[in-house]
């Protein structure tokens, strides 16, 4: 029982009061909110990088002003972007499992995994001054992982000793953006772009 003067409510009376759902509601919408925000944003700029956050509103089916409201400045909408790629990048790398099985398999399943993230990454490879610079100069875990996974492949026999660790991450990103920029074309098969992605990545580290 809760009593502020003349107010009396018990827990189940506040429980399901209209107030208190509508708030739950809000809380739980916030989230999806801001997602799609993000997600338009990622898809406008890719395609127009001078793109004004109306043009992200409209993408996301949203109003500037609640666009503003999750992103007060374009500088924040970038932040945003750029903290929610880190996020996804170490998740990808997570779900890979690089440490385990074969490398080559496990090199697979990485490449399969940052496909997903073409148009995020795109955005990135295509105009890094929207995001920022010093984030991007430092090595990650997730890099760490890829080249602690090349490093693997090349010691237990899998992969070309003889091509610098460093050398093959680097050219394995490159594929991926070609890939990337392959999928983006109408008449292109992801399916068949990923697969072609997979066997140039094979043939590159192969011994």
């Amino acid at each position: 029982m809760f009593n502020l003067g003349t107010i009396s409510l018990t827990a189940e009376q506040l429980r399901y009061s209209p107030g208190v759902v509508e708030s739950r509601a809000e809380a739980g919408l916030r989230p999806r909110t801001r997602r799609a925000i993000l997600d338009a944003a990622v898809r406008v700029l890719a395609e127009s990088p001078s793109a004004s956050v109306a043009d992200v509103a409209a993408v996301a089916g949203v109003g500037r002003t609640t666009v503003h409201r999750y992103f007060p400045e374009r500088s924040d909408l970038l932040a945003g972007i750029e903290a929610d790629l880190l996020e996804r990048i170490d998740a990808a790398t997570r779900a890979a499992r690089t440490t385990e099985g074969p490398a080559g398999a496990a090199l697979r399943r990485l490449c399969e995994e940052y496909f997903t993230l073409g148009d995020v990454l795109t955005l990135v490879y295509q105009d890094p001054t929207l995001l920022s610079r010093v984030r991007w100069t430092e090595a990650t875990g997730s890099d760490l992982a890829l080249l602690e996974l090349v490093e693997r492949g090349q010691r237990e026999g899998e992969f070309d000793p003889a091509v610098d660790a460093s050398w093959v991450c680097g050219v394995v990103w490159s594929l991926l953006f070609t890939a990337w920029l392959h999928a983006r074309d109408p008449r292109a098969s992801t399916h068949e772009t990923l697969a072609l992605c997979l066997e140039t990545v094979r043939r590159t580290v192969a011994r």
